[in-house]
């Protein structure tokens, strides 16, 4: 039998079994739903993760759990889950991480004010699609390959972190650690809305300007005064002026403050900037032209100081990420889907973990849409197709060999 016949008829036999699956996973994806976990929610994060847990033990994975001590943030726990294969690195076995998050955007209550419920083939929720039904496509994917007997991999992980949908701040450093020696990150997140995956995220920069001015009396001795007000208004324009000089950089003025009494001359003033880019480039680009507005303030007087608050690494489109892609596309068509791919403005888990050099690929999750909004939903009939397409990814990325 050659080769390309026996991947194929492997293939359906992962399909077929996660069709099998397909009644547990929306009975799962009910019981996951009904848990408040919004980003805050620490106590409901936890009885996600808890249900996360047993299940990964069920299947053999070593469980670790990190609780965090962030400050101003009472978030959940990280789970970082662990099983080795049959393979070693010398023999051309991979390690492959799955990375989701158990946290939701909605505040406590709403999963009783708006129940899981399924329409036809389709599943309303929240979280159902950000990032539930991503989340529980793992787990299932994960259960159909330990059903098979498919251990040709190094090791495999499995990440769920409990603070996505407010930036990872608490989770990150596992995120990033977690990363370093993954050779293939696959991203449980929903697929897009037309199937497609995502092979690139924005990046994301935050901005501090602060503007110095000196105070004077309005009325009396306004000459003697420099006016940060003035000098942040003219600051505005011309980072506004930065959009459409660089393909795939935007720049964001998001708040502004000035003074506090009408009849002095302002000050003090603070920006507030977002810059979002495709590449590592483009947010270096924005760095550069901020701080040359900054060394040249418009309004004589005064002074201005630039401060990065935060950086979330792009996901960028690359070879390698073309080539993973590539084999998910092939794997696809053998389970008679056609996917292509996205890029997004949206970062997420998959921007930390790009950003330590592994290979990701990210909205492997069924599919889904109108994250965020009480009209959030799951493509149930997607499911099974989704779960194969990952379960048949993690058995061809995890043996090198399998390349050759």
């Amino acid at each position: 039998m050659s080769a390309p016949l026996r991947r194929q008829l492997h293939t359906a036999d992962l399909l077929s079994s996660a069709r099998a699956h397909q009644s547990q996973y929306v009975s799962d994806l009910a019981e996951l739903v009904a848990i408040d976990s919004g980003s805050y929610d620490a106590e409901g994060v936890n009885k996600v993760a808890d249900w996360v847990q047993t299940r990964l033990e069920r299947l053999g994975f070593t469980v670790g759990r990190i609780p965090h001590k962030h400050p101003g943030l009472d978030v959940g726990d990280t789970l970082l889950a662990r099983k080795p294969g049959r393979l070693t690195p010398a023999e051309g076995g991979r390690r492959i991480l799955l990375a989701a998050h158990m946290d939701t955007v909605f505040d406590t209550g709403t999963a009783a004010e708006r129940p899981f419920r399924v329409v036809g083939s389709t599943a309303y929720g929240p979280g159902v699609s950000d990032d539930k039904g991503g989340l529980l496509a793992g787990l299932t994917a994960l259960q159909i390959l330990q059903e098979h007997e498919i251990h040709a991999y190094a090791e495999l992980v499995f990440l769920a972190t409990p603070d996505e949908e407010i930036g990872s701040p608490a989770s990150r450093t596992v995120t990033e650690d977690a990363a370093r020696d993954a050779h293939f990150a696959l991203g449980l997140e929903g697929a897009r809305e037309n199937g497609d995956l995502v092979i690139a995220r924005k990046g994301v920069a935050d901005f501090r300007l602060t503007v110095t001015g000196r105070a004077a009396h309005a009325g009396i001795e306004p000459e003697r005064g420099a006016n940060a007000a003035l000098c942040a208004a003219h600051l505005v324009v011309a980072l506004q002026a930065l959009n459409g000089h660089r393909e795939e950089v935007t720049v964001n003025v998001g708040v502004v403050r000035a003074g506090n009494r009408a009849n002095i001359v302002c000050p003090h003033a603070e920006l507030r900037i977002e810059v979002r880019a495709a590449t590592e480039a483009g947010i270096r680009w924005a760095h550069q032209a901020i701080n040359d507005l900054a060394r040249y303030p418009a309004v004589p007087g005064t002074s201005v100081s630039v401060e990065q608050l935060d950086l979330c690494p792009p996901m960028e489109d690359t070879p390698a990420a073309r080539h993973l892609l590539e084999q998910a596309t092939t794997t696809a068509a053998a389970l008679g889907l056609r996917i292509g791919a996205a890029a997004t403005g949206g970062v997420g888990d998959a921007n930390l973990i790009a950003g330590q050099g592994a290979v990701v690929l990210d909205g492997l999750g069924p599919v889904g849409g109108a994250d965020h909004t009480p009209d959030e939903w799951l493509d149930i009939g997607s499911v099974p197709q989704r779960v194969a397409l990952l379960a048949t990814l993690i058995s061809s990325l995890g043996d090198a060999n399998l390349d050759r």
